[in-house]
């Protein structure tokens, strides 16, 4: 180790206080680089001044808050917005500049937020990397179900404003390989996927005739889908529950479950849960509704604690991640009846569970934090051969 390169590294996101995805991929990714690697990592955030960190951050990494607050943006009429945007990007931009004049780190991190518009032209000596952590095709929301033919126009044009401006970039990490594919125009992209969160410390035991899904109660995640496939697969298997655990406004579900006419004591949509791992145990199948995805790390998680997985082959990640017909069956994505279809097959069906199970635990093993620690090192170490 001693005559390895200990890279400088400045990430930039805007905080760090809410329990997402991102915050914590980033919270593992700066842990573990700092603790085992020895790198010198400093965090840049614009906003959430005073509020503590959701997820623990080693004592050798350094946080700098520049206190920009783009959140004042959410409160602001359409005008007014316009101009507070500008002047704070304004802001932001000279306070980046200055702290990586004064850190002068070997590489720097965008998380694609506000300073992909800028940060190519500091010329602080650092190699850029941009991190995406959605798909192409949602990066932005610019979702299907709430376009017009003004904001089609208009991601269209930001959408090759972006490109010219990743061009630049050293390097851009995509989660898939599947996303991957889908920007031909770069000859700089490469695929890191998100680490495992946890190392699971047990498995389920595939006793328990209980189905469950994790994600927030939102239309990205399918949970609407999921519950017209359970009203199909609840009269095929009458001794099986349903259980949907996740953050978020439940109400048109639970609605959507009263017309579907399902039973309530077999269908159960519930808030998050403090032990994830003991909710996975507690199952004998995951089942992945979502319509789309960045990476989808529930999947591994859930596989991780041994449960075969049932999931849409949404873009992107279920095809990364699932082995179909070895540890988890993908359907047609949006397909409720071939969800419901290979829900009751593995329901049904002991044998085929366990096998699943048995190749989950040692397929997720490529997502754990040390091996894509390694990849990481590897980009880096790429950047100044």
């Amino acid at each position: 180790m001693m005559d390895e390169k200990r890279y400088k590294i400045v990430y930039l996101t805007p905080a760090l206080y809410m329990a997402g995805g991102v915050e914590r991929v980033l919270t593992l990714k700066a842990n573990y680089f700092a603790e085992h690697f020895g790198y010198d990592i400093t965090i840049i955030l614009t906003d959430g001044k005073g509020k503590p960190l959701f997820y623990p951050l080693s004592g050798k990494v350094k946080v700098i808050n520049l206190d920009i607050n783009f959140e004042e943006l959410w409160t602001c009429s359409f005008v007014k917005k316009v101009f507070v945007y500008l002047k704070k990007q304004r802001l932001y931009k000279r306070r980046v500049r200055e702290e990586l004049m004064r850190i002068r780190p070997d590489i720097t991190i965008s998380l694609l937020r506000r300073e992909i518009n800028f940060i190519c032209d500091i010329n602080d000596g650092s190699k850029k990397i941009g991190e995406l952590h959605v798909n192409r095709a949602n990066y932005r929301n610019f979702e299907a179900n709430e376009s017009n033919a003004l904001k089609n126009l208009f991601a269209r044009f930001w959408m090759r404003s972006l490109v010219s401006k990743l061009k630049r970039l050293d390097r851009f990490v995509v989660l898939t390989s599947e996303d991957r594919k889908a920007w031909p125009e770069l000859g700089n992209a490469c695929v890191v996927p998100d680490p495992l969160s946890f190392k699971a410390t047990r498995q389920s035991a595939l006793t328990e005739k209980r189905v469950i899904a994790v994600g927030r109660y939102a239309y990205q995640k399918g949970f609407d889908l999921l519950l017209q496939a359970w009203s199909r697969v609840e009269k095929a298997c009458p001794d099986w529950q349903l259980v949907i655990c996740g953050m978020g406004d439940r109400t048109p579900y639970e609605q959507l479950a009263r017309e579907l006419g399902l039973d309530g004591e077999r269908c159960h949509l519930e808030g998050p849960v403090p032990d994830i791992q003991d909710a996975y145990c507690a199952s004998s199948l995951f089942v992945f509704s979502s319509r789309f995805e960045g990476f989808g790390m529930v999947l591994v998680e859930a596989m991780s604690c041994g449960l075969p997985v049932v999931s849409f082959a949404c873009p992107c990640g279920p095809r990364d991640i699932v082995a179909d017909g070895e540890d988890g069956l993908l359907v047609e994505n949006g397909n409720v009846e071939k969800l419901a279809e290979a829900m009751i097959r593995l329901m049904q069906d002991d044998e085929l569970r366990r096998r699943m199970s048995a190749s989950a635990q040692v397929h997720v093993q490529r997502f754990q934090m040390e091996t894509l620690a390694e990849t990481w090192k590897r980009v880096f170490d790429s950047l100044y051969r």
